[in-house]
């Protein structure tokens, strides 16, 4: 066996080991690192089968922003899990229905992936350009005919983010807030006190 075959096992592994652990960890934080942990063996594997882009947008993407954003949105978020688990049991039947279709469907496209995967290996790829890296052509294609798309991610990802922002943002008694229009019309009147100290006198507050 090869060290691509021992480093895909081993990715592969850990990536399994991961997900199990993401659904069934008790603390949301540890499921988010163990999401992170997922992401970054899903990396891997990319870049074992060549596709560095995709490898490089998953880290950036997923596990910079997406997965970073969970753990903090967890972590701040005042968010009672105690009673959270105690509708498992009512929400159990709806889960278990829903784990069964895609059950289903995964083991559908294995099926038609075995029927019909002597055929799909004989298909001739794509022929790539000369000269041109692969995230290159990804980029063109990114860039010119998927480029609006590509600008709504974005877009989506921004508005998570700001909708993140706004939820960790609580109003609580007793607790000084930062006032910008305050600070902007602050000017040298009521900024500035000039203070006459004589000897051996402080500053009375």
């Amino acid at each position: 066996m090869d060290l691509l075959a021992i480093a895909f096992w081993l990715l592969a592994a850990v990536m399994i080991l991961a997900a199990l652990a993401v659904v069934s960890a008790r603390n949301p934080v540890h499921s988010v690192l163990f999401l992170i942990t997922a992401f970054f063996s899903a990396a891997g594997l990319f870049v074992l089968l060549g596709a560095e882009f995709l490898a490089m947008l998953l880290v950036i993407v997923y596990v910079g922003a997406v997965a970073v954003l969970f753990l903090f949105v967890v972590m701040m978020l005042d968010v009672d899990f105690d009673a959270l688990r105690q509708g498992f049991a009512r929400y159990l039947p709806v889960g278990g229905f829903v784990a069964g279709i895609l059950t289903i469907e995964m083991a559908v496209v294995a099926v038609s992936v075995a029927q019909h995967g002597a055929a799909a290996k004989n298909a001739a790829p794509m022929a790539a350009s000369a000269g041109v890296t692969n995230a290159e052509t990804i980029g063109q294609v990114l860039y010119t005919t998927y480029v609006y798309y590509f600008q709504a991610a974005g877009m989506v990802l921004l508005v998570a983010m700001i909708g993140a922002i706004v939820l960790t943002l609580k109003h609580r008694a007793g607790v000084r807030r930062q006032s910008i229009a305050d600070q902007v019309a602050r000017g040298r009147r009521t900024g500035v006190r000039v203070v006459d100290i004589k000897p051996g006198e402080g500053i009375a507050s």
